[in-house]
C-alpha cells in the first residue's frame, strides 16, 4: 500500500511539471527506440542469412574438383575434372552421416517452346537425389528416375519463372520445349523459392539428368561432373558426414597420406555460422553506440532530480515534520526516477518499433533481392524495460539519497 501511494504522489509531482518529465525522458526514449531499432535490424538481417543458406538446401555439403596447375599458373577451383556420379552414389551408400547426394553439371542455352525463348538463369544436370538434398519441393509432376538418368533421357523439371515466360496459363506438363534444338519433355515443375541474398531468382532453373547434359547437349563421353551436393543428416552431423566424404574420396581417388587431395570440400554451416557472427558483432557494435544515449538520458533524469529536491526541500521538511522518515522520502524519489525512465523506456520502445518496421520497408523498396523479414525484437523490449529501470535507479538514488538525509529543521526554513 504505500508503495502505492508514493507512485501516486509521484505522478502528481510529474504531472506539475510535464513540459520539465518529457525533456527529462527524451534522452531515455532516444536510447531505448535506438537500440531496439538496431537489436531488430540487426535480427531481421541475421534471419535472412539464415534462411538464405537453408534455402540452399538441408545442411548441404559442396564438394569441388580440386584447382589445376598449368606450369606456374593455377587455375580456380574445379578445373580439375576429377569428380565423377560414382562419388555421389558413394557417399549416399558408404557414408553413415550423409542423408543424400547428387552430381550436378552446368550448362546454359535458349529454352525454346514454339514462337517464345527465354535463357534460364541456370541450366543444370542432377541426380535423383537433388530435390531432398536441396529441401526443394515439386509444385506439379515427377522428378525424373534411375531409369532416365541411365538412358540419358530428354526429360526436365522448370522453375515456375519458366512457366511464367513460355507457357502463361498453360499446363506445361507434358509439354516439350527444347534446348540446342534437343527436345525435352516437361515432366514436373518446382515450389516457388524466390530470389536469393543477391537478388538472382532461383526459379529461373531449368532441370535436367546430369547424362543428358553431358552426352546430348554438351556432345561429351566423359563421366566427370563440376561439383557434388551432399546432406547430412543433421546439423549437428555435419562434421561428421564431412569427415567421412573426405575419408571415401581419399579411398576411392587412391590419395596417399601426405598427398594433396584433388578435390574440396565446403560446409555452408561454417558459412552461415560466420555471416551469424558478423551480423551479430555489428548489432552489439551499434547497438553499444545507440546505448550512449541512454547513458546521456541518465544523467539527465539525474539533474532534473536534483533540481527537484532543490525546488521541494519545503516540503520535504514539512513530510518530515508529520512523521515521514528517511527512507520514505528516499523511496518517493527514486520512484519518481524510476517512472520516468520507465516511461521513456515504454515510448522509446514503441518509437524504436515502428523505427524497425519503417527501415525494413525501405530497405525491401529499394532492393530486388530477398525482402528482408520484419522482425520486432521482444527479447531488446525485455532488456529496454530493465535497463531504463536500472538506469532510473542508478541516476535517481543520488537525489533521493540527498533528499532523505535532510535535516527537517534546516528543510522547513528553506525559501
Amino acid at each position: 500500500m504505500k508503495l502505492l501511494l508514493t507512485t501516486r504522489i509521484a505522478l502528481r509531482a510529474l504531472r506539475k511539471n510535464k513540459m520539465r518529465a518529457g525533456l527529462t525522458v527524451l534522452g531515455v526514449v532516444i536510447g531505448i527506440a535506438a537500440v531496439t531499432t538496431m537489436v531488430s535490424i540487426g535480427q531481421s538481417a541475421s534471419d535472412l542469412v539464415q534462411g538464405q543458406f537453408q534455402s540452399l538446401g538441408t545442411n548441404v555439403i559442396v564438394i569441388f574438383s580440386a584447382s589445376q596447375r598449368e606450369g606456374a599458373v593455377r587455375h580456380g577451383r574445379g578445373s580439375s575434372p576429377t569428380l565423377t556420379a560414382e562419388d555421389a552414389a558413394s557417399m549416399a551408400k558408404e557414408c553413415d552421416a550423409v542423408l543424400a547426394a547428387s552430381p550436378m553439371v552446368f550448362s546454359g542455352g535458349q529454352v525454346i517452346y514454339g514462337n517464345t525463348n527465354w535463357r534460364p538463369r541456370e541450366l543444370v544436370g542432377v541426380g535423383t537425389d537433388y530435390l531432398t538434398v536441396r529441401n526443394w519441393a515439386l509444385r506439379q509432376g515427377g522428378f525424373f528416375t534411375e531409369r532416365d538418368i541411365h538412358s540419358a533421357a530428354k526429360v526436365c523439371i522448370i522453375g515456375r519463372t519458366l512457366v511464367a515466360k513460355l507457357f502463361q496459363t498453360t499446363n506445361p506438363l507434358g509439354k516439350t520445349i527444347r534446348i540446342r534444338n534437343i527436345p525435352l519433355q516437361v515432366i514436373g515443375v518446382l515450389e516457388e523459392k524466390g530470389a536469393n541474398i543477391v537478388g538472382e531468382d532461383q526459379d529461373n532453373v531449368v532441370i535436367v539428368p546430369y547424362t543428358t547434359v553431358r552426352k546430348r547437349l554438351q556432345g561429351s563421353s566423359f563421366s566427370n561432373v563440376d561439383i557434388i551436393l551432399a546432406s547430412a543428416r543433421s546439423v549437428h552431423r555435419m562434421a561428421e558426414a564431412e569427415s567421412e566424404i573426405r575419408q571415401i574420396l581419399y579411398e576411392r581417388h587412391h590419395i596417399h597420406p601426405g598427398d594433396p587431395p584433388d578435390f574440396d570440400v565446403q560446409n555452408t554451416t561454417e558459412i552461415a555460422n560466420i555471416l551469424g557472427i558478423i551480423t551479430g558483432t555489428m548489432t552489439l557494435l551499434l547497438s553499444s553506440i545507440a546505448g550512449i544515449s541512454l547513458l546521456v538520458g541518465g544523467v539527465g533524469i539525474m539533474n532534473i532530480m536534483l533540481v527537484s529536491v532543490t525546488e521541494r526541500t519545503r516540503e520535504i521538511g514539512i513530510r518530515m515534520a508529520v512523521g515521514a522518515r528517511g527512507r520514505d522520502i528516499l523511496r518517493q524519489f527514486l520512484v519518481e526516477s524510476v517512472l520516468l525512465s520507465s516511461i521513456g523506456g515504454i515510448v522509446g520502445f514503441g518509437l524504436g518499433a515502428a523505427a524497425s518496421v519503417g527501415i525494413t520497408k525501405i530497405i525491401n523498396s529499394l532492393s530486388s533481392g530477398t525482402p528482408w523479414p520484419v522482425v520486432i525484437s521482444f527479447k531488446a523490449a525485455v532488456i529496454s524495460m530493465l535497463f531504463a529501470g536500472a538506469v532510473g535507479v542508478f541516476f535517481g538514488y543520488y537525489p533521493a539519497r540527498r533528499a532523505s538525509r535532510l535535516d527537517p529543521i534546516d528543510a522547513l526554513r528553506y525559501e
